[in-house]
């Protein structure tokens, strides 16, 4: 008993210290993200992506660098743009982008995980659109895409007013209204993923011993970093099967990478379980609702094979430039998480910000009106996630009673 609690404590502490590393880095993320997609019309998007095939490829990858990093919200724009004239290997890109090459998910990585995981996700989040690209054109899924667009052609969407320039808009205090707004939406959208992913990063950091990684990921741990090429293509399968099981976005399976990495998953693995956030069923399903499963099952098959073949180019590429990540480096358990040092500070100041735009758009301009299409949830999904993050703020509190009360 004594062992349970003292590991239930430990869990607790790591996963509030998870939440206090990354707070300002979540922070400083949604505010560029809410600006940039209130400030720039999808409208202007659908204009020049509908053009030929490879500045449509590089827009779409460009717009998708500087939307939101929500899975939900990509796929919504995604299917927006497609609709109204982008190509569809543009819309891909758009998608990819959009969740691998935002900023904000740059920041939490590496905080995490360090610079090559940074790199490794900008480079990988490039590679991903290019395979995706040559499959697309070696393949020439012609009547896929015909159908795809005749049965979104029965859906109507509300379009919103995209009259004012972006200049007007981020010199009015209804356009910092908007950004305000958007940025609690933002909030909204990732609070259940982040709680319940930073828990079981926490919990699992506690609980879960090395054995099991090393059962689970063939050859890992012990301090090995040599693998065979079947090892770390058994590493990059399983990734995805783990960041299924989790059910979270990228964002809140951060902590999580970072764990599985220090306990001796191979870089390819882990790069793999970090690009898995549209290979899970959720991103199936909602995509089988826009375009039918033909498309979506095409959709899964172009994502995971492009996410192998990236995951191993990645890999080798790194180990040939001598820059693969050491694990023995990844050591956040460690971590004295609450010091009076650069993110107690950069924290503080994003609470200020956070709270005063929560003021903007909540309060004070309340009156102003903002909504973005957002891809539909399952709601027993929703429900799950939500009482789940509840159980976990129970969970979280009880350990840190027993971490500084009973103990």
């Amino acid at each position: 008993m004594d062992n349970f609690l003292k590991q239930w404590a430990e869990a607790a502490f790591t996963t509030t210290g998870f939440f206090w590393m990354a707070l300002w880095a979540f922070a400083l993320g949604y505010i560029i993200s809410s600006m940039i997609q209130v400030f720039i019309t999808e409208k202007k998007m659908q204009e020049t992506m509908g053009e030929n095939e490879g500045k449509g490829v590089l827009l779409g990858t460009f717009f998708g660098f500087i939307s939101s990093s929500c899975s939900f919200s990509a796929l919504a724009s995604t299917k927006s743009l497609f609709k109204k004239g982008a190509s569809f290997v543009s819309s891909i890109a758009f998608l990819l982008a959009s969740t691998n090459l935002v900023i904000e998910l740059g920041i939490i990585i590496s905080i995490f995980l360090g610079w090559q995981f940074i790199v490794g996700e900008y480079v990988g989040g490039i590679l991903l659109i290019l395979i995706s690209w040559l499959l697309i054109r070696l393949i020439n899924p012609k009547k896929l895409i015909e159908n795809a667009r005749k049965n979104l052609k029965d859906k109507d969407d509300d379009d919103m007013d995209e009259s004012k320039s972006w200049k007007k808009k981020i010199q009015s205090e209804k356009g910092w209204a908007k950004v305000s707004k958007q940025y609690g939406m933002e909030w909204k959208m990732v609070w259940k993923d982040v709680t319940v992913g930073f828990t079981i990063a926490g919990i699992v950091a506690a609980f879960v011993p090395d054995s099991f990684f090393q059962t689970l990921f063939i050859n890992s741990g012990n301090g090995n970093t040599d693998f065979t090429f079947f090892e770390i293509l058994e590493h990059i399968i399983v990734g995805p099967i783990a960041a299924f099981l989790t059910f979270i976005g990228s964002m809140g399976n951060i902590p999580l990478a970072a764990l599985l990495f220090g306990k001796g998953v191979s870089f390819a693995g882990v790069m793999a379980f970090i690009f898995s956030d549209l290979v899970v069923f959720p991103i199936l399903r909602i995509n089988a609702k826009y375009y039918g499963w033909k498309m979506s099952l095409f959709i899964l098959f172009l994502l995971f094979t492009a996410l192998i073949g990236t995951s191993l180019i990645l890999h080798y590429s790194f180990d040939l430039l001598s820059i693969l990540p050491d694990p023995s480096q990844v050591k956040i358990q460690d971590s004295e998480y609450f010091k009076i040092d650069y993110t107690f500070f950069l924290n503080i100041a994003f609470l200020a910000i956070s709270g005063f735009m929560l003021y903007l758009g909540f309060f004070k301009r309340k009156d102003v009106k903002h909504m973005k299409e957002m891809a539909p949830k399952s709601q027993l999904l929703e429900n799950i996630l939500k009482y789940a993050a509840l159980v976990c703020y129970v969970w979280i509190a009880g350990g840190l009673i027993v971490k500084f009360f009973v103990n």
